[in-house]
């Protein structure tokens, strides 16, 4: 995802907690943090170059979430001043699982930073090829393989996410699962940027995610699968 770089409250992860040192975070702001930190630990302790940026301007429609790379550093960008959208979608989580599933939601864009670092962004495996059907406009088929290019990321975000669940609040598995299913499912458009229901199904138990060398590497087995069922 691309944004423009506006940092108010750039907080590389180290010994001090962005969440306790920024007294100028918002209630909501705080909140997300709070409950996304398990996850920015687990990125420091992996030597991730991440960073936390929070938008100071109002930002009505832009995901409250979402990831940059910027000179060799992901940026987790926070959107959530005059934007609905961070509280709603707070609203839409069962209060006993609110810190799981923001958890969950972080470690998404932890895929996708994972992504960026190992050059393979929009990029895919060996031995994968995907085509524009044929009869469309230079323009059209652009815009076609992008999207194919944006959903396959986010499809590898989502499991990367449900990978974190399954190996950290196993016991939240079933109900997050559920939940990222409906928010998939919820103003759906079939095979549209954000259509990774084909990926998400796949992860129906957890099983295939329980285990593996890191919460990327459980994940992009699963992923594989599906970019198999496409092709």
């Amino acid at each position: 995802m691309y944004w423009k770089p506006v940092l108010a409250c750039a907080a590389a992860l180290g010994a001090s907690a962005a969440v306790a040192g920024a007294a100028d975070l918002t209630d909501t702001e705080q909140r997300w943090l709070k409950g996304a930190w398990p996850v920015l630990a687990y990125a420091e302790q992996q030597k991730l170059p991440l960073d936390i940026v929070v938008q100071p301007q109002p930002t009505p429609g832009k995901a409250p979430l979402a990831l940059g790379f910027v000179d060799g550093r992901c940026k987790l960008v926070l959107s959530m001043r005059g934007n609905p959208e961070a509280e709603a979608t707070l609203g839409r989580i069962e209060p006993r699982w609110l810190g799981p599933t923001l958890e969950l939601m972080a470690a998404h864009e932890l895929g996708h930073c994972r992504r960026y670092l190992d050059g393979a962004w929009r990029g895919l495996p060996a031995g994968f090829v995907t085509a524009a059907p044929a009869g469309l406009s230079p323009e059209l088929r652009e815009a076609w393989l992008d999207m194919k290019a944006t959903r396959r990321e986010e499809g590898y975000g989502d499991l990367v996410g449900l990978a974190w669940t399954r190996q950290h609040h196993p016991e939240a598995y079933a109900p997050l699962h559920a939940w990222l299913l409906g928010e998939r499912s919820r103003d759906l458009q079939p095979g549209s940027h954000h259509d990774t229901l084909a990926w998400v199904r796949l992860a129906g138990d957890g099983a295939a995610l329980a285990a593996g060398p890191s919460i990327f590497g459980a994940a992009a087995v699963l992923w594989q699968t599906g970019l198999k069922a496409e092709n």
